[in-house]
């Protein structure tokens, strides 16, 4: 599903409206209209039933106007507090002011003051105050809207965007409206689906508004990873596919107290379908990581009597990869001087496609200039916003701050694939393409997920997708099986290993096909 800027959907309209001759009156009766229906669907039709729509004077507030309208013709008493005087309201809106009964507006320039008890007398409460094309902070006779909405204690229906979040960012800009459903048009904004606006949104329901195709199709976004976006990439087995034809990974992972990490990404590199895999790691721990492992293959590396891995590792290294899919590099790793260089000479001289987390990335985060050296091999790193910020040299609330934009720039400045972890996984491309994940859960933020992601996205590298397309896929399969672990035992308590071994139905689960409405809906 592809998720777009609140600038870009304005231009979008402004090119229906210009190009295709589109008139824009007709574009706010069919929101108007998608946010009725989405109502009356969720609440019902008929006498009994108020609906308190509270209106700014732009196009959202004119969406807002069509929705009384229809309500009521629905037998609904749907009244409009409108934050502004009448001749204020102009353009398609005022069009639409003028279609109503006026008795069933009340212009209230001087704020929501007083109303406070018909508001919380409604079935449900219509957020119509400002919609995607606010930038700056909320505040004045708006902001007080907001803060009245918010205590009502009445569902309430965001049109479009929740008021008071950026839709470029999700941010919240000061204050906003915190609804329980959210009905956005042609397309999902950013703020929409990115956090904290995504929380505030509620259930989002994205709705059909007759925007051209071709507007549809070149206005420039994101894509946001849904299950119908997984299944798209998802390619079938052949029935006479080997393990041979599966992809062999290998994975560099491991030192003293961390052969969990070890174990886990090689495990779940097979539970995510890999025909083959290999776990070098130090050789005293190699008897650990056999009875840690039972279908992946251990390589005992360097002497017997050493817990990490060494820098004269690298020929040993070099040999065991030679043939291999994808190698996973980072796993446990440790941070001893001896393993960073390691890391270092590896960045160099591993051809296969090569998937880095954890203690890998902060080897990188030493020199992340030796990325350079990779121009033309796979590589693909998956940082936490943490691991970001020093790959970086920056701060974690920095990083968290544009998301997005961290993650783009580091892409496309070390030629990289990227995923930065966290709700709502940004997955960057070297070209500058993004996408936005859309599964997982709370349960998640527990220690080694992200080891278990490390090994899933080799897994699908090994298997021969292109690597946007196997962190994509990975990403979501990752969280996607923590959502099926959440449907059956909460969010509290999940460990990695649970993720891991639900990855098998995860995938069946995204293969077969299933039924479904028309229209997008994200819970």
């Amino acid at each position: 599903m592809k998720v777009v800027t609140g600038q870009v959907m304005q231009s979008m309209d402004k090119r229906a409206i210009g190009e295709f001759g589109v008139p824009g009156v007709a574009l706010m009766e069919r929101a108007g209209c998608a946010c009725a229906d989405a109502i009356s669907q969720r609440f019902g039709d008929g006498a009994g039933r108020k609906a308190v729509i509270v209106a700014g004077k732009g196009n959202n507030g004119g969406d807002g106007f069509v929705i009384s309208r229809i309500l009521s013709q629905r037998g609904w008493e749907a009244l409009v507090l409108l934050l502004a005087a009448p001749q204020a309201v102009t353009g398609d809106a005022a069009v639409n002011l003028e279609r109503l009964d006026s008795g069933v507006v009340t212009s209230l320039p001087q704020g929501l003051a007083g109303q406070e008890e018909l508001i919380k007398s409604a079935t449900v409460v219509v957020d119509a105050l400002l919609g995607t094309g606010i930038n700056s902070e909320v505040g004045g006779i708006y902001g007080e809207a907001i803060d009245v909405v918010n205590a009502c204690g009445v569902p309430v229906v965001a049109v479009d965007i929740p008021s008071g979040i950026d839709a470029g960012s999700g941010r919240v800009l000061g204050r906003a409206v915190r609804a329980d459903l959210t009905v956005s048009f042609a397309l999902a904004k950013l703020g929409n689906v990115l956090y904290p606006g995504a929380e505030l949104g509620g259930r989002l329901v994205v709705a059909d508004i007759g925007m051209p195709q071709a507007v549809v199709d070149e206005a420039p976004g994101c894509e946001f990873m849904d299950r119908e976006s997984a299944r798209a990439i998802i390619r079938p087995r052949s029935v006479i596919a080997h393990k041979g034809s599966n992809g062999h990974c290998l994975v560099i992972a491991g030192s003293v107290g961390k052969t969990g990490a070890a174990a886990m990404a090689a495990q779940s590199a097979l539970r995510a379908g890999a025909g083959l895999v290999s776990l070098a790691v130090p050789a005293a721990l190699n008897p650990v990581l056999e009875s840690k492992t039972t279908e992946a293959m251990t390589i005992p590396i360097g002497p017997e009597d050493k817990w990490h891995f060494l820098a004269g590792a690298l020929g040993e290294l070099l040999s065991v990869a030679k043939g291999k899919d994808a190698v996973a590099l980072g796993p446990g790793l440790g941070t001893a001087p001896s393993t960073v260089y390691l890391v270092h000479s590896l960045l160099t001289a591993l051809d296969a496609p090569l998937v880095i987390d954890a203690d890998g990335l902060n080897a990188v985060a030493v020199a992340p200039e030796l990325l350079l050296r990779r121009r033309g091999r796979v590589t693909l790193l998956t940082p936490h916003p943490g691991e970001m910020a020093r790959l970086m040299g920056v701060s974690v609330p920095e990083v968290e701050a544009d998301r997005i934009g961290c993650a783009r720039d580091f892409a496309t400045r070390f030629q990289v694939y990227l995923v930065l972890k966290g709700a709502r996984s940004i997955v960057a491309g070297p070209d500058g393409t993004i996408a936005i994940n859309g599964s997982g859960n709370p349960g998640m933020a527990t220690g080694g997920m992200g080891d278990v992601l490390t090994g899933v996205i080799a897994a699908l590298l090994g298997q021969g997708y292109h690597p946007f397309a196997a962190a994509r896929l990975g990403v979501f399969l990752h969280g996607y099986a923590a959502d099926l672990m959440a449907e059956e035992t909460g969010t509290r308590g999940m460990v990695a290993t649970d993720v891991q071994e639900a990855l098998p139905r995860a995938l069946q689960r995204l293969t077969v096909a299933e039924g479904g409405a028309a229209g997008t809906s994200i819970n």
